[in-house]
């Protein structure tokens, strides 16, 4: 059996889509799951879309996720190079090898004659069905004498008229499609460089790539692929097209994902705050189903799990809410000590003091779903906000404005003659304090969260805040409550 091989051929032409990274862990998978190798090749023929920076974003985010590949521009290997631009002579010998053969031609039509034969279709009602084949069958001394005027041209294969193409995909079955509903497709542009289904195809062949992975929507487009195998005599890889990925709309129904239902590139995921391991477990499951109801998955794991049979054919919903889950899960098993390191930034940016920030991290760490959560979560640690002093009611607790004062008045004394300042001394001594006012324990506890902090949801309850906050900003804090209250 051959050695399973197969690529991930971005075009550096923006962000790295959801959809982009999903493609490019599921060939990542199914080449270190059969032992394979995993290839990376920039597609960058259509040079009016490429956007600077793109092949950075590319790198940068596939280190980032761990998607290692063994041969690439940057690392090198036998098939190189694998930078398309870089590969523009082969291109063009092999679509003159297929003109030699009679099974590709010259085409001179101006773009003013394709657009004016669009327009007619139109007009007559049709649907624009492609080419016409103007020029498949010119006498070859009109074909040398336009040559030798230097007249622009492309290069078409000769797609057969009559009978059928088919194909099996792996996850969608037998295909098939008719041939008159192919046109006779260009395979080198009038700038010399190749579109992007003959590059593909010559150095899928080249570099011998035995799977081809890519989203359902390049089903139609798959015919043409195999055309050129044909015409080439080469073997066909496997083809494996993965369902779509859909977005919820606020109607209730779904459509191809898309900006406006959020965030779908990684790297603006990664900045709301979303954990790169997490983001990639969550697409692993957009599209693939594991044998049982696990979940939480590393990529290694998904490796030992992972197998082609197990991709769905349905669009997959991208869930916002899903993906929290997820985050969520990935931030409360990191050691404390890399949540404080991811944390930090989040922290400076709205407290200007040094805290003990493990017992922040601590605190905060079984409550966040996103980093970016944390500067609100967390900033009244560098000064309370202003509040209505209504918020000391709380009737589940049954503290009212009175007896949130009487708290205060007492919590002040007795916390003020604590020698150390800890969880279980503060703790002791609140305690005391509720059982000397014959008072709940929440009845003690919510207004003295309400003046530390000045919030009714705050991570962590009073103790744990007045630990982090200090004897002396904690004292300060509750004599300025009692204030308000007075």
């Amino acid at each position: 059996m051959l050695k399973v091989r197969t690529r991930y051929a971005p075009s550096p032409t923006g962000f790295m889509h959801i959809g982009n990274l999903r493609t490019a862990l599921y060939e990542y998978l199914i080449a270190k799951s059969n032992n394979g190798d995993f290839i990376l090749r920039i597609e960058d023929t259509d040079r009016e879309r490429i956007v600077l920076g793109a092949v950075d974003v590319i790198y940068k985010t596939l280190k980032t996720v761990g998607l290692k590949y063994d041969e690439g521009p940057d690392i090198g290997g036998e098939y190189g190079p694998y930078v398309q631009s870089e590969r523009k002579i082969l291109y063009n010998q092999m679509a003159e090898q297929l003109v030699k053969e009679g099974k590709a031609y010259y085409c001179f039509c101006t773009k003013e004659r394709l657009e004016k034969l669009h327009s007619k279709k139109n007009e007559m009602g049709e649907t624009f069905g492609g080419y016409d084949r103007h020029c498949r069958n010119l006498p070859p001394e009109e074909v040398k004498k336009l040559l030798t005027a230097k007249t622009p041209y492309v290069i078409r294969q000769k797609v057969p008229t009559e009978g059928f193409t088919m194909f099996e995909d792996a996850v969608y079955g037998t295909i098939t499609v008719k041939n008159s509903e192919i046109e006779d497709q260009i395979l080198i542009k009038t700038d010399g460089y190749p579109t992007y289904n003959f590059a593909n195809v010559v150095d899928d062949n080249a570099m011998q790539i035995t799977h081809v992975v890519r989203g359902s929507e390049y089903l139609s487009s798959t015919p043409k692929y195999n055309l050129l195998y044909e015409a080439f005599g080469w073997k066909k890889p496997t083809y494996v097209h993965l369902p779509l990925i859909v977005g919820k709309n606020l109607d209730g129904t779904v459509s191809k994902l898309s900006k406006r239902h959020g965030a779908t590139g990684f790297e603006d995921l990664v900045h709301l705050g979303y954990l790169p391991k997490a983001i990639i477990n969550y697409i692993a499951l957009l599209g693939w189903s594991p044998k049982d109801n696990k979940e939480i998955f590393s990529l290694e794991e998904l490796v030992k799990a992972f197998s082609i049979d197990r991709i769905c054919k349905s669009p997959a919903v991208f869930d916002y809410d899903k993906l929290n889950w997820f985050n969520s899960e990935y931030i409360k098993a990191l050691p404390i000590k890399d949540f404080v390191e991811l944390a930090m930034p989040y922290f400076k940016s709205v407290i200007k003091k040094t805290l003990n920030w493990n017992k922040l991290a601590e605190i905060l760490q079984k409550r966040v779903v996103t980093l970016n959560q944390i500067p609100e979560m967390v900033a009244f640690f560098s000064q309370v906000p202003d509040y209505d002093k209504e918020i000391f009611i709380n009737k589940k607790s049954k503290t009212t404005l009175e007896s949130s004062k009487l708290v205060l008045d007492v919590a002040i004394n007795d916390l003020s003659k604590l020698i150390e300042w800890s969880y279980n001394s503060i703790h002791d001594c609140l305690i005391s304090l509720a059982e000397k006012m014959r008072f709940k324990n929440g009845t003690v506890m919510w207004p003295v969260r309400i003046a530390i902090s000045g919030k009714s949801v705050t991570p962590g309850g009073a103790i744990e805040i007045l630990e982090i906050l200090g004897k002396a900003e904690s004292l300060r804090r509750i004599k300025l409550g009692l204030e308000k209250l007075s």
